[in-house]
């Protein structure tokens, strides 16, 4: 079988037995297809072997792929050989003679100050008491237009609420149906990274109210789009969209640094670990796999705990 013929039947054969999102089909079909490219597509599949794969890694290095990237590459590419393993058409994984060093790799979660997120819920909170001052909040039956600015401040504070309330990655935000969120026990379901399926709380009673008056609203606005968060054509709210809103309200609080969505899941989960969450509730919350993966927070909270010690540990003063 040639590398171009296996490559396209794994991502057809692959992604139909396990449950993934587009962006994972996106970043298999970009990386493999880099490593058909180098490898040559009519390379037949058996003659890949260790030295071709730690070839390409140099040849990663020498385009000066960042250390992770490279590492996520290479990951890629052993799913792919172990898939043809279990398949019967090689008889080996070639990675088990493949030596990489992936360099060092140290990716510290950027976290938003707690003045940044203070400054960034406040915003959010003016723009939308600002519409319900001019009448929004009245109780009628009348139909809302997606376009309606009462709407979508409602919306952008819901938004920014929900974000840093529940951590949730802004995929899982943007594909929130109506029905994902009890209302009733404060509550969302949410379609987790990797087909895991977890359940979001809204503990704090502005978070709470925030949501109801945006389901309020969203309610009042007919469309045949199930999506939570609506855009101005009554669509679904897409990550991009969710990622202009936080923007927007970043530049109107007057915060000069750029901020992802990503950075409110980080620092929520920072201040939870600071503020002396157990580990393991952490990482339920985040919805990570692994462990691991939460533990890169620990770095964070180790630097303010040595950081407050250095200025208040009683020894400074008491060998003076």
């Amino acid at each position: 079988m040639r590398l171009k013929q296996a490559n396209r039947e794994f991502l057809s054969g692959y992604f139909s037995t396990h449950q993934r999102g587009g962006k994972t089909l996106s970043a298999y079909s970009s990386d493999l297809a880099q490593f058909v490219e180098f490898a040559g597509k009519n390379r037949e599949l058996r003659s890949v072997k260790g030295p071709v794969i730690e070839r390409w890694a140099a040849h990663l290095k020498q385009q000066e792929f960042a250390p992770a990237s490279i590492r996520r590459k290479i990951v890629v590419l052993k799913v792919f050989c172990s898939y043809w393993v279990r398949r019967g058409v090689l008889a080996e994984s070639p990675f088990w003679r493949v030596k990489i060093s992936f360099g060092r790799i140290q990716q510290l979660p950027r976290t938003l100050t707690e003045d940044e997120a203070r400054a960034l819920m406040t915003r959010a909170r003016r723009s939308s008491a600002g519409r319900r001052n001019q009448g929004l909040a009245k109780r009628t039956l009348k139909p809302l237009a997606p376009s309606h600015s009462g709407y979508r401040n409602s919306r952008d504070l819901a938004l920014i609420d929900l974000l840093f309330a529940t951590g949730m990655r802004v995929g899982e935000v943007s594909s929130l149906d109506v029905k994902d969120f009890s209302a009733q026990e404060a509550m969302f379901r949410v379609r987790g990274k990797g087909g895991r399926d977890r359940l979001a709380f809204t503990v704090d009673l502005n978070t709470l109210a925030s949501q109801h008056s945006h389901l309020e609203n969203r309610l009042r606005i007919e469309t045949d789009c199930p999506a939570l968060f609506l855009n101005a054509r009554g669509q679904r709210l897409s990550t991009q969209g969710i990622s202009g809103v936080l923007t927007r309200l970043r530049e109107e609080a007057g915060i000069k640094r750029h901020i992802t969505p990503h950075m409110l899941r980080h620092t929520v989960a920072t201040l939870l670990l600071r503020n002396g969450a157990d580990i393991r509730v952490v990482q339920e919350f985040l919805g990570h796999a692994s462990i691991a993966t939460t533990q890169r927070y620990t770095h964070i909270t180790k630097e303010h705990l040595i950081g407050v010690l250095r200025k208040h540990h009683p020894s400074l003063t008491l060998c003076s």
